[in-house]
């Protein structure tokens, strides 16, 4: 069970720290799905959000520390050290630092217009086992992803599909996102905007062939355009691994520069 609650909570990682860009004026980036800003900072900057989640099966806290570096308008690279506890229901809490993960990010196609935009990009990202192994999945990673959203004023939609290459003999997997973002507030500067979202989450375990799928509404309130705060519920609609409770979030996204 504390196997699963680590496997389970690096996927929130992973689908979390590489959501990390600016904040938009009009909208953030959604809370479990990728987003095809590559936003700059004068090329750089550091990133940290800190999330608590809760599921059926214990808690979790992650502190992931993001480092994005824009080579180009069109070309990201960055690398995430996270930081992770973890609370097994009926076991002992453990701690430590996460596999390091690098990652790439580039612009496929880009149209803008007044108010809007639709945006596509690709992504690979690829994790090392240098994490402690108390909270650190022995396997490493390599995903590939393809992330589009168009995003207006008024509302914005997202859509993702990855797929993850997984060592140390153990089943791939793919990963498939889609979410439908609603500002409650009208655009303004200095940015504050409260956020509705509804997202679908999904994951498929190849030669296992078990699937799992959350539906998944959240909230996010933009206070600063470097200060952000978000919380969403993950409810398993489909569960063919049947140790899928549900999972509670709550965090935080600060631009440190």
């Amino acid at each position: 069970m504390g196997k699963t609650i680590t496997y389970r909570t690096f996927g929130i990682i992973l689908a979390l720290a590489f959501i990390l860009t600016n904040i938009t004026k009009a909208q953030g980036p959604p809370i479990y799905t990728d987003t095809p800003i590559l936003l700059g900072l004068d090329g750089g900057g550091i990133r940290t959000f800190g999330k608590f989640t809760s599921t059926g099966n214990g808690n979790a806290f992650v502190q992931p520390l993001a480092i994005p570096y824009n080579l180009t308008t069109d070309f990201q690279i960055g690398i995430v050290q996270p930081f992770v506890a973890l609370f097994p229901k009926g076991k002992e809490s453990k701690s430590g630092f996460g596999n390091l993960t690098v990652f790439g990010k580039y612009s496929v196609f880009e149209k803008n217009g007044r108010g809007k935009t639709f945006r596509g990009i690709v992504k690979y990202k690829q994790s090392f086992n240098t994490g402690s192994a108390d909270v650190s999945p022995a396997a490493v990673i390599s995903q590939f992803d393809f992330v589009t959203g168009y995003i207006t004023t008024k509302f914005g939609i997202y859509a993702s599909a990855g797929y993850a290459f997984v060592s140390q003999n153990m089943p791939d997997k793919i990963f498939y996102n889609f979410a439908f973002g609603y500002p409650l507030l009208p655009q303004r500067y200095p940015p504050f905007q409260l956020n509705l979202f509804l997202e679908l989450n999904g994951s498929r375990t190849l030669e296992a062939n078990k699937n799992v799928i959350f539906l998944s509404p959240g909230i996010q309130l933009i206070i600063t355009s470097t200060f952000l705060v978000e919380a969403g519920f993950q409810i398993p609609v489909v569960d063919d691994t049947g140790i899928t409770n549900y999972s509670a979030s709550l965090g935080i996204r600060y631009l440190i520069f």
